[in-house]
């Protein structure tokens, strides 16, 4: 894919969310096998005003062969900042139990991503026209598109209807029980950082698991690759050291200043961040192509205690299993993720609006150089690319931050090896929210397709939900 860091402020500001590369609906159906239908739906612009009466055509994908028309549920994944396609394809949990469960799979895609963007592509050059990209419209959006289903479809008027998603899906899928129990029975929510926002969860925590996460495959790993930003630095304060850097690393274009630099080792954080977000357990492309445990492969070049120039050697060896593992990348472009598509615009937009969610490094408890959070900086840069001023407890306001004991079915599933678990909710603050902890899963394995090499936790998690959405329909025998 993979998600692209948008112009931000420090290294490791450019971590995001997700990832929204686009791909083709065709392309993926012959690389998943998947079989659906490609709808479309008219939503308003605003449903929250009345004065306001334009309209866009959100994006839906639906899949009617494994229903039981005669009482059978919905499975409804609520979609993240991209194109739903590529979120379809890679959740083949929900294709994996359809038929068990007799139920009709509708992917909805989010407003202003993917083919679902109202105005157009225009409405990224306009602040109030996107005013409208909100959590609260998307959940919108998907309450009156489940309504509409329920209408016209024959025979799914009595249908139940649960939410599945992963990462801002997941988010969603939760909050979307949160906002209305009265059209979802219970929710999913996959790797759901609903707790990553300001005085719900420090801003160290991100990079503390990340790092804990190489950790598990080397210690070493984890000091090289501490030291190497120094030697980074070190040799990118000249013209020659810059010139060695790019050869070494075999860069596509020359580093010419320490700006350069700056992005350079911007860029390797990204690379990190990625790998142990998608630290599968088998070969995957879900960002790039890699190897199964790619943290471990990795790993393995840095093993060895080192500095200077053969760090940055090996850097490079271990860098090049995430950018290049096939072998067919002739050399490695650090502009790659500069140039932004419309879906990662849109994420960019909502970090700048509602979506804060503080990130910060000590370079102790974590292997990257200190980065602070700083908020006054965040929003300046917010204010002179659209316009706006972030509002950091907004997301706690609307959707009730740890106060949720009131709320009930809802999953909360974690690997404990990705980043975005420190977020999570990995203890139970109500009856019937059942956090369920994967200890050796990344970024919501348990949402994907089953595989011979899946560890026994994912195994049994994925019984377990079964279990407990077979429960909210009345299923159980």
């Amino acid at each position: 894919m993979k998600f692209i860091p948008i112009q931000c402020f420090t290294a490791i500001l450019l971590i995001s969310l997700t990832y929204s590369r686009r791909i083709g609906i065709k392309d993926q159906v012959i690389l998943s096998g998947y079989d659906y239908r490609t709808d479309f739906f008219v939503q308003p612009v605003d449903h929250f005003g009345f004065s306001n009466p334009d309209t866009y055509k959100q994006r839906y994908l639906i899949a009617e062969q494994f229903w039981n028309k005669d009482g059978g549920p919905i499975f409804f994944y609520t979609g993240n900042e991209g194109d739903i396609a590529w979120f379809c394809n890679n959740t083949g949990f929900m294709w994996d139990i359809a038929a068990e469960f007799k139920a009709l799979l509708v992917f909805a895609e989010h407003r202003y991503y993917g083919e679902s963007i109202p105005y157009g592509p225009e409405a990224y050059k306009s602040p109030t026209k996107m005013n409208y990209l909100t959590s609260e419209q998307a959940l919108a959006d998907f309450a009156v598109l489940i309504s509409h289903l329920k209408a016209t479809l024959p025979g799914a008027t009595n249908s139940s209807v649960v939410a599945f998603g992963g990462s801002y899906g997941g988010m969603l899928s939760a909050w979307m029980r949160i906002r209305y129990p009265n059209v979802i029975v219970g929710a999913l929510a996959g790797s759901a950082p609903i707790w990553q926002f300001p005085s719900l969860t420090p801003c160290e925590a991100f990079n503390k698991v990340l790092t804990n996460a190489f950790n598990q495959a080397s210690p070493t790993c984890v000091d090289n690759i501490r030291k190497s930003w120094a030697a980074i630095t070190e040799r990118g304060s000249t013209d020659a050291g810059r010139d060695f850097l790019t050869k070494t690393f075999r860069l596509c274009g020359p580093l010419t200043s320490t700006t350069d630099v700056t992005l350079f080792k911007a860029w390797l954080v990204e690379a990190w961040t990625d790998l142990a977000m998608v630290n599968y357990p088998y070969p995957a492309n879900f960002l790039e192509n890699l190897p199964g445990w790619p943290v471990k492969k990795v790993c393995d070049k840095l093993s060895i205690p080192t500095e200077g120039d053969q760090l940055l050697e090996f850097l490079f060896e271990a860098a090049n299993i995430y950018f290049n593992y096939t072998g067919n990348t002739p050399c490695l472009n650090t502009s790659q993720q500069a140039t932004a598509s419309l879906g990662d615009l849109g994420w960019d937009y909502q970090s700048c609006t509602e979506m804060v969610m503080p990130m910060c490094t000590n370079g102790q408890m974590d292997m990257f150089e200190p980065s602070p959070w700083n908020f006054t900086d965040f929003s300046e840069q917010c204010y002179k690319r659209w316009k706006t001023r972030p509002r950091p407890d907004w997301i706690s306001t609307q959707y009730w931050g740890k106060q949720i004991q009131s709320v009930t079915n809802i999953i909360f599933s974690n690997g404990l090896l990705d980043p975005w678990s420190s977020g999570g909710v990995l203890e139970s603050p109500g009856a019937s929210l059942v956090p369920i902890i994967i200890k050796d899963g990344a970024h919501h394995l348990d949402l994907r397709a089953s595989n011979p090499l899946d560890p026994p936790t994912v195994v049994a998690a994925r019984t377990q939900e079964k279990n407990i959405i077979k429960m909210w329909l009345g299923q159980q025998q």
